[in-house]
């Protein structure tokens, strides 16, 4: 299909040609802003990362997001380095360098370091942590809703990669959205290990049936700060939202179907595997989700 679209697509910004970005306490033209061959990061994917969202000055969600890198990090045991406040603090002036106040998007990622070989054991990364924070003038930009395709792969079991570590790690998510290109669709729905629906390949999934809201049991996807949000403001709002295991028989008679994430924030779906969903638009209660959620936004960041 000629015009496929990504979860992730914004408006071009001609300023981001320009920007700083932050590499190991110092703060860079982007054409200088380069980490080692020899980095973990490069080398095998080990470190972890966090995405947020610039809204009117402030991050939106900042605490939860910093919860989640500094626990992923403990996970791997991966000394970060730094405290929780230098890191906010290499990420707010990060922000000033560039002049940045709304509408952005940061990618703040740490990995083990540098290695004295190109090798797999940890004990070789004796230079590090490598940190790197990537600011982008950047606001989501979707013509239409997405398409999805269900793909053989699924996220994997917490005692192999646990699917809730935002790990560098991507290759199996990158495969199932190669799977769900070649099947003429945006991005991938991806099944969990009992053949449950479960996740996308960069976002966590939602359907709604009868006006009740439904989504994974969150064993086995990102325990996504959007999808959390989401479900905190279905409960406050009268919305029914279950928290369940689901199969693609109910998924394919969905009166509206959406996604979750810190970049798009709810992005609807408008078919799965050549099967419509509603009417090919966004749904009432998927509108009155984003409405519910751009004031949750307002209210966080003081707009």
């Amino acid at each position: 299909m000629a015009n496929r679209i990504s979860t992730h697509r914004s408006e071009e910004d001609a300023r981001n040609a320009g920007i700083l970005i932050y590499v190991n306490g110092q703060i860079v033209p982007r054409e200088r802003a380069v980490v080692s061959v020899y980095d973990s990061g490069f080398l095998l994917g080990d470190g972890v990362w966090e995405g947020l969202r610039l809204h009117d000055g402030t991050w939106a969600f900042l605490d939860e997001h910093m919860d989640r890198l500094f626990a992923a990090a403990r996970a791997i045991d991966l000394d970060i380095g730094m405290s929780r406040d230098a890191l906010v603090a290499a990420l707010q002036a990060t922000a000033a360098a560039n002049d940045m106040r709304d509408a952005a998007h940061a990618r703040l990622m740490v990995t083990r370091g540098v290695k004295t070989h190109p090798f797999q054991h940890p004990s070789l990364s004796r230079q590090g942590p490598s940190i790197v924070i990537i600011i982008e003038h950047s606001r989501p930009s979707l013509p239409r809703p997405v398409r999805l395709a269900t793909v053989p792969h699924v996220r994997g079991l917490p005692m192999s990669q646990d699917p809730k570590l935002n790990s560098h790690s991507k290759l199996n998510c990158i495969l199932a959205c190669i799977a769900a290109q070649k099947a003429g669709a945006d991005e991938a729905l991806m099944l969990d290990v009992h053949g449950f629906v479960n996740t996308t390949n960069s976002c966590n999934f939602f359907i709604v049936r009868k006006g009740e809201v439904w989504t994974s049991t969150g064993d086995y996807c990102m325990n996504g700060i959007t999808r959390a949000k989401v479900i905190d403001l279905c409960r406050e709002n009268g919305i029914p939202v279950f928290e369940r295991n689901f199969s693609l028989f109910d998924t394919y008679s969905a009166d509206e179907a959406f996604l979750t994430g810190t970049f798009g924030a709810q992005t609807p779906v408008s078919e799965i595997d050549g099967r419509p969903v509603g009417d090919g638009t966004m749904g009432p209660v998927t509108a009155r989700i984003r409405q519910l959620y751009k004031e949750l936004i307002a209210r966080e960041c003081g707009a």
